[in-house]
């Protein structure tokens, strides 16, 4: 797990319940603008269908071999995915492919139980696999 993924969760785990509500939205507000350049995109290439929540998460290869991503969320209608989409990108963004996709296999567990989320497990699956596929 990217040492600074592993950091937050820890952080998490040590807070209460309303303390981590809290810290999900200030994660939310973290969560880069998308750029102007991918506003032409077809978005359909880029969108995660198995969120309940529309999510277009677009990679950018960078030209020393790393990747960042970015992302495309309502953060006021579903700030927790904005947060959680925050999160994995402030560990993995700007770091070589390989580190995206180390994440481990339950990481998704790993978030809603350390985060303390109970439910949307597929969606948040599918944008970590997402995530994986675009590092491949």
């Amino acid at each position: 797990m990217p040492p600074a993924l592993a950091k937050t969760l820890r952080q998490f785990r040590l807070l209460s319940r309303d303390d981590k509500m809290q810290a999900l939205l200030a994660w939310s507000r973290k969560l880069e603008p998308l750029p102007e350049r991918f506003a032409a995109l077809d978005r359909e290439a880029f969108t995660v269908h198995e969120c309940q929540t529309r999510v277009d998460i677009f990679p950018e290869h960078q030209d020393d071999g790393t990747l960042h991503f970015y992302a495309d969320v309502n953060a006021r209608q579903s700030p927790t995915v904005a947060a959680i989409l925050a999160i994995v990108f402030a560990a993995v963004n700007d770091q070589p492919p390989s580190v995206t996709q180390s994440l481990p296999t339950d990481i998704v567990r790993q978030l809603m139980n350390d985060i303390g989320l109970g439910a949307r497990e597929a969606g948040l699956n599918a944008m970590i696999q997402r995530l994986k596929r675009f590092a491949a």
